[in-house]
């Protein structure tokens, strides 16, 4: 089982991949901004099944957040401050290796990023979706590196 290393690293070439496949199917864009946030997210997914427990990755992933959260309060966006911090919570309850390293977690944990925006901002959920799947995507790397697929 890979360390936080190889979970950014197994991320890194999943995300390079999908990359590759966007831009044969000529759906890539060169919005470097929004290229740079979805490779963060698959970066922060393939740390995220390892959060439950004292290890690097776990203080990656609450840092980003923790960064994320002071930059949202900054603008004094406290109701979305808020909804990040409780939904940061929601990784600690339960053991490693229980249910966070599940496919139907992978699917369901960061369903926020889809649903909050879409029903409660009236976001349009193709505007959403890239995020949703590029944590997943990252996700799925950490599970496939893990062995806990199949």
């Amino acid at each position: 089982m890979p360390g936080y290393k190889g979970h950014l690293l197994g991320g890194a070439l999943v995300a390079a991949t999908a990359l590759v496949v966007l831009g044969a199917l000529r759906l890539y864009t060169d919005d470097y901004a929004l290229l740079v946030s979805l490779g963060g997210l698959v970066l922060l997914g393939a740390l995220f099944p390892d959060i439950d427990t004292d290890s690097m990755g776990q203080t990656l992933f609450y840092a980003s957040l923790a960064a994320l959260d002071g930059w949202l309060i900054y603008r004094a966006q406290y109701f979305h401050a808020a909804w990040l911090g409780l939904l940061a919570l929601v990784p600690v309850v339960g053991r490693h290796r229980g249910w966070i390293h599940t496919w139907w977690a992978m699917l369901l944990l960061p369903s926020p990023m889809l649903l909050l925006p879409v029903f409660l901002w009236q976001v349009e959920w193709d505007r959403a979706l890239p995020y949703y799947f590029a944590f997943v995507l990252g996700y799925f790397s950490h599970l496939l590196l893990d062995r806990e697929l199949f």
